[in-house]
């Protein structure tokens, strides 16, 4: 982990964005007005109110934006409540970059056991909040479009107003080229014309071939059940890439709140493939 990373960089709040009725997107400069540092799709940052507490978030912005990062936050807790009750002005510390990132630039091989994203057929698969991690690995692939192969995103919400980025996902990424949106919502609501229905059965329903690597994101229960249902049609599990930084607390491997038998989530992942998960014992 680099030195720098650990020291916290004081941010700007420059836009505040209500994505669902308990989720916001801040984003973020540093006092210079750039961006605070780079990043990889699938890293995090350590966002804090001074005398408030600090929390691990997704950086949902993709790398290629050079200007600025998002963090899209739900309003769970304290700190999330004190994050939703900012306006724009308001300063917040940050550090970071933390933790492992997708293999975005990794071109499979025999030789390292076909792991890594380049050039392949992709399947995102998000619930709810999921899709924070999920968007800063899609807009990645999209600016880089020539580099992987089609794009499918399934995502799954309480009800059409819980999507985040709703504009994006029926506007901007279906426009996309061999990109696709699947959407669908738990309970039928007046005006929806869509899917209804939990993601794990629309996933079967939308019978996706196992030649594709699967990007999955969401409730530990929404994964449990896709991963079920994805094996069922055919998919291994060193198929199936996820992030787990729903445990981090630190960042650094220090407090042992992330320990998962012999990994730190922190400095191990967040992101693992579910046959790495397999390795660990069964507490996520």
């Amino acid at each position: 982990m680099r030195q720098e990373a650990l020291i916290p960089k004081v941010g700007v709040v420059t836009d505040i964005r209500q994505d669902t009725p308990d989720v916001k997107t801040f984003r973020v400069v540093g006092l210079d007005g750039n961006k605070l540092f780079e990043h990889m799709p699938g890293q995090c940052a350590m966002v804090s109110i001074p005398g408030i507490g600090e929390g691990m978030f997704s950086i949902t912005s993709s790398p290629t934006n050079k200007e600025f990062m998002e963090f899209s936050i739900k309003k769970c807790g304290c700190l999330t409540s004190w994050l939703h009750m900012m306006e724009v002005g308001q300063e917040v510390t940050v550090r970071g970059p933390l933790g492992k990132n997708f293999p975005v630039e990794t071109v499979p091989t025999p030789e390292n056991g076909n792991y890594g994203l380049k050039g392949k057929d992709l399947l995102f698969i998000a619930g709810g909040i999921g899709l924070a991690p999920l968007r800063s690995v899609i807009n990645y692939m999209l600016d880089k479009r020539d580099d992987y192969g089609n794009i499918d995103v399934v995502y799954g919400a309480r009800s059409k107003e819980d999507f985040v980025r709703y504009d994006e996902l029926t506007n901007v990424w279906p426009a996309q080229k061999d990109t696709r949106v699947h959407l669908t919502i738990d309970r039928a609501q007046e005006g929806w014309t869509g899917n209804v229905g939990f993601v794990p059965n629309f996933l079967k329903d939308l019978k996706f071939t196992p030649d594709k690597t699967v990007l999955l994101c969401g409730p530990p229960i929404m994964i449990k059940l896709c991963l079920a249902a994805l094996i069922e049609m055919g998919f291994e599990k060193k198929q199936v890439y996820t992030t787990l930084e729903l445990r981090m607390k630190c960042g650094v491997g220090k407090c042992g709140r992330c320990n998962i038998g012999k990994k730190y989530v922190c400095k191990d992942g967040p992101v693992f493939t579910c046959d790495e998960l397999d390795e660990m014992p069964d507490e996520y």
